[in-house]
């Protein structure tokens, strides 16, 4: 009995999901079964997550399967791979705009010395 993407196995039997979470010093992952048709917010809930991780909120941070950005309400597939991001420490637009300024200001001051 083969079971292909999307399908539990057994008629009317669970689907296999990791719920897993990368924070800057380590990996957090939990591997669960969860009956067909469960979301990505199923997964977060029964994985514990919120309870080892309070201060963090997956709508917030975003969540994903398998690095494609996935909503909350977003049904799982056998194997599928719940991803709970980071939240942002800073906007990269702005990060960006500011490296772009830094750059441009370190090469008119390097200009003015050389003119002295």
């Amino acid at each position: 009995m083969g079971s292909g993407p999307g399908q539990g196995g057994e008629p009317g039997g669970g689907i296999a999901v990791s719920v897993c979470y990368a924070d800057t010093d380590a990996v957090w992952m939990r591997e669960l079964v969860l009956p067909a048709g469960s979301t990505v917010a199923d997964a977060i809930e029964a994985s514990g997550f919120r309870r080892d991780f309070p201060g963090i909120d997956p709508a917030q941070s975003g969540t994903g399967v398998y690095g494609r950005r996935r909503d909350l309400d977003h049904v799982l597939h056998e194997h599928d791979r719940v991803e709970i991001y980071r939240p942002l420490v800073f906007d990269p637009k702005e990060s960006r705009r500011r490296r772009a300024e830094h750059k441009a200001a370190s090469l008119q001051g390097g200009r003015g010395k050389r003119q002295k």
